[in-house]
């Protein structure tokens, strides 16, 4: 048996961006993904402090540096830019394993979307 655990957070983010006509998916700053460890293709939940809405979708990379968060496809229509964010990746683990794995939590710069 396996549970479903936090592996990753990314801690309040600004979306910059949000393109309607874009096949899906949120597109991430690469740094962002490499201090989180989340990877390109994760699937990850991303919560929206403004509006309360939730929504699952996987990750695309984004420009290195740029501090990009944007929704695409039809999760912009569910986030807007200025809108602050919280975007999760999970792992599948046994109870054993759970008990002694750390997640990654980064708390970047909300302003700026840079690691601080």
């Amino acid at each position: 048996m396996t549970i479903e655990v936090l592996k990753s957070k990314i801690h309040n983010v600004t979306v910059t961006g949000a393109d309607l006509n874009y096949v899906g998916s949120v597109t991430i700053d690469e740094d962002l993904m490499d201090a989180s460890g989340i990877v390109e293709n994760e699937k990850v939940h991303v919560l929206n402090r403004n509006n309360g809405e939730r929504l699952v979708t996987y990750v695309i990379k984004g420009l290195r540096g740029s501090g990009e968060i944007c929704l695409n496809g039809p999760a912009a229509r569910k986030m807007a830019v200025g809108d602050v964010v919280i975007i999760m990746a999970f792992a599948q683990l046994t109870p054993e394993e759970a008990k002694t794995f750390e997640p990654i939590i980064i708390f970047p710069d909300t302003a700026t979307n840079k690691i601080i």
